[in-house]
């Protein structure tokens, strides 16, 4: 599989596949500066050698800046060949991108069937049933401060079955609700973001619900912690699989033996750290109306023999008493076979100390053992105190994420 991309190692396909790549740029007004143009001007231009693309630089100027200068924004929406959505801003401020009808949907097919069990799964499909259960204001569908109809919720094959943007605020009736919407609906996979579905999955359990359909569940929209993974495979008893990518580049990998398979038809990706942790920087190969070079997506990753390593975003990452960082993925470790446990959030103060929020899987549970042996084992990781409180709710982000490291800010 591939890992880091250098000069001096880059083989003539991915040669091949950055003249692509760079050839989408040439109308767009973004790459028209001198500092872009002069990187384009040799024979061969190298990825490693040319510019990155910083998310409050495609804030700045996307779509238009990057849409070719021969179209017109107006003019493709009217005409329906483009769809315009607005990011969800979790790793700052929303960024509005622009993508060909069918393209979303393409990208992520590309991406599921670098894994086999996927790949035999979907045969010559174009896709299959799912049900979708997310933040509304991520599904592209619903939002939680309007209420819609099943018939509104069902597009094509998908059932968006959750309008809550808060899922511990759901009642049972309306989980319950939603549980006969998804066995009516038999889908062959759940589409989650895994907080929400790590809750509908608990209230499955207590009432003994399962779906006799269900092939496997798809993991996307922000970090699946260890923990919500293992209330899904325990309740569902089917493979939880995690599928990365963003609403600015489409969907780029795919998990396959504890491993994320990268879609090579997709984007070119690179990780500045070639050993060890580093930033991902993707470049797209897919949408002509917002061709990205060397975009820095806002994620940590680590390159292995078999693909990638997602470590969550750099925003959330935390720092260790030695300067160290950690990364959301090194701090979800410390959760593996932790007993009793919904969902946690872990602050950290300026001062390096660090609370953590534990949300409990049964109601009324203390979590008092799972608390004693959490702290201690953060506490070294970090290198600092650690204190912690079992709550009844963890609220979200602005954009319906939970984050599940949290840097305070000074």
């Amino acid at each position: 599989m591939p890992t880091a991309i250098t000069p001096a190692a880059l083989p003539s396909e991915e040669s091949l596949r950055l003249r692509s790549a760079i050839g989408q740029t040439t109308k767009s007004p973004f790459y028209a500066t001198e500092t872009w143009q002069k990187a384009f001007a040799g024979p061969a231009p190298q990825l490693a050698d040319l510019p990155r693309i910083t998310k409050s630089q495609l804030r700045e100027h996307s779509p238009e800046g990057f849409l070719p200068e021969d179209q017109d924004l107006k003019v493709l929406l009217a005409r329906g060949l483009i769809e315009e959505e607005s990011t969800s801003g979790t790793s700052g401020a929303s960024v509005r991108v622009v993508f060909g009808k069918t393209w979303w949907a393409e990208q992520e097919r590309r991406a599921l069937v670098r894994n086999p069990f996927l790949a035999g799964l979907l045969g010559d499909r174009p896709s299959l049933r799912r049900a979708v259960l997310t933040t509304p204001g991520c599904s592209g569908v619903s939002c939680y401060n309007r209420w819609l109809s099943l018939e509104q919720r069902t597009l094509g094959d998908s059932l968006y079955a959750n309008q809550s943007r808060i899922p511990f605020t759901l009642g049972e009736a309306k989980l319950a609700g939603m549980a006969k919407e998804v066995a009516d609906w038999a889908p062959a996979f759940l589409d989650v973001d895994p907080v929400h579905g790590m809750w509908f999955a608990l209230h499955c359990e207590r009432h003994g619900i399962r779906f006799p359909s269900l092939r496997f569940i798809l993991t996307s929209y922000e970090y699946a912690s260890v923990v919500h993974r293992t209330i899904m495979e325990r309740v569902f008893g089917v493979p939880v699989i995690n599928l990365y990518g963003s609403s600015e580049t489409g969907h780029l990998l795919v998990e396959h033996d504890e491993a994320m398979i990268p879609s090579d038809e997709t984007a070119i990706l690179e990780s500045t750290a070639p050993d060890g942790i580093g930033e991902l920087l993707v470049t797209t190969l897919t949408n002509p109306y917002l061709p990205l070079l060397r975009y820095e997506i806002g994620d940590f990753v680590e390159t292995t023999p078999a693909g990638f390593r997602v470590h969550g975003r750099k925003r959330d990452a935390l720092r260790s008493a030695d300067g160290r960082i950690l990364t959301t993925r090194q701090v979800d470790q410390v959760f593996v076979g932790a007993k009793g446990v919904a969902h946690y959030q872990l602050r950290q103060k300026p001062d390096g100390s660090a609370h953590l929020l534990l949300l409990p899987a049964t109601e009324g549970d203390r979590l008092s053992s799972a608390q004693a042996k959490l702290t201690a084992e953060l506490g070294r990781l970090l290198g600092g105190t650690v204190t912690a409180e079992t709550v009844g709710l963890i609220a979200p982000e602005d954009s319906g994420k939970f984050r599940l490291t949290v840097r305070e800010a000074t």
